[in-house]
């Protein structure tokens, strides 16, 4: 299967020390930070386990996401990817990874916020590429669980479906050896 249209979350260690909304400050400090890049804020604050806090961009998404009862951050790619499933899965988790580092250094969330990088969920955001079933789990298995590896540095990764045919396909994957988003950071530039 071509991965495209990949969704990356990152799980925080505390997920309700910080209100939801406190993010919407500091996701409007990025877009005027950047020349363009990102375009606008979507609160969703007020809907319960939804899609969080929004920053919106052309190629990207990036949201703390309260989806599933646990929040993250999620990161949406919207455009189209080149290479390998490796090289596509590299670019979003890097994506992803760098956007959590730099909400972990935002100075009004230091030592407040943290994520667990020892799990992460990725999933294909199109049910036409990626219906959700045992076939397309096997097809993008080896892909995910070899890049798992490099991710977390081990051998002991752990990855699972999830077999609900109403959900997109989403794999969850988890490793016992513990790590911060750095550790994930620099097992990607060294690997």
């Amino acid at each position: 299967m071509d991965l495209q249209k990949l969704n990356v979350k990152l799980f925080v260690e505390q997920p309700n020390e910080i209100a939801l909304t406190d993010f919407i400050e500091i996701f409007h400090g990025w877009i005027q930070a950047t020349d363009g890049d990102y375009h606008d804020v979507a609160d969703y604050s007020h809907m319960k386990a939804g899609p969080g806090i929004v920053l919106v961009a052309n190629n990207a998404n990036v949201s703390i996401d309260e989806s599933g009862g646990r929040r993250g951050l999620l990161f949406n790619q919207k455009s189209r990817l080149s290479g390998s499933n490796q090289d596509k899965l590299r670019q979003v988790f890097q994506a992803a990874i760098e956007n959590c580092r730099k909400l972990e250094a935002e100075p009004a969330l230091r030592g407040k916020l943290r994520f667990a990088a020892n799990e992460v969920w990725v999933a294909v955001n199109d049910r036409l590429l990626g219906v959700n079933s045992a076939n397309a789990f096997e097809s993008i298995k080896g892909d995910v669980e070899s890049f798992a590896k490099r991710l977390f540095g081990t051998d002991a990764v752990i990855v699972a479906s999830d077999n609900d045919s109403r959900q997109r396909l989403s794999v969850r994957v988890q490793t016992s050896v513990p790590a911060d988003v750095n550790t994930l950071w620099n097992n990607l530039q060294h690997n």
